[in-house]
């Protein structure tokens, strides 16, 4: 895949993303931060799905959260959230599929005693939505 696989589109549609854990609180903050990252970086303008050129779709397909590090005393310091999704871009119109990711997965790290969960999810999804926004734009 490389930028000039995007052809002639110039819009996408980001639908709400599927949530296929029993983790609440996922999709509603990727769906919002991938539609501000693309608007952000402006390459392709974020429409309603009936006018997009394309459209991005997703799901979370699993969440995990594990201890990260401990302390000397063997108590967790830092705990890491990993999301995994299932994601793709595909040509409204023809139905063709410009990339998928299947198990796309990235992490965020929190500091268990000053920090909570949110803030970890909050890290994965952020490095997520600049992983997507990356492939989709800048072909990596």
């Amino acid at each position: 895949f490389s930028p000039s696989a995007l052809g002639n589109v110039k819009t996408l549609a980001i639908p709400l993303f599927n949530n296929e854990t029993t983790e609440g609180g996922l999709r509603e903050p990727l769906t919002a931060g991938l539609a501000q990252a693309f608007v952000s970086d402006n390459t392709l303008k974020v429409v309603r799905e009936q006018q997009a050129d394309a459209i991005l779709r997703g799901a979370v397909v699993s969440y995990a959260r594990d201890p990260y590090s401990y302390t000397q005393a063997e108590e967790v310091k830092e705990y890491v959230c990993r999301i995994a999704l299932n994601v793709e871009f595909a040509n409204r119109k023809t139905g063709k599929v410009i990339w998928e990711d299947k198990g796309l997965t990235n992490f965020g790290t929190y500091d268990a005693v000053s920090e909570t969960e949110d803030i970890g999810k909050a890290r994965a999804i952020e490095k997520l939505v600049q992983d997507i926004l990356n492939k989709t734009v800048k072909g990596w």
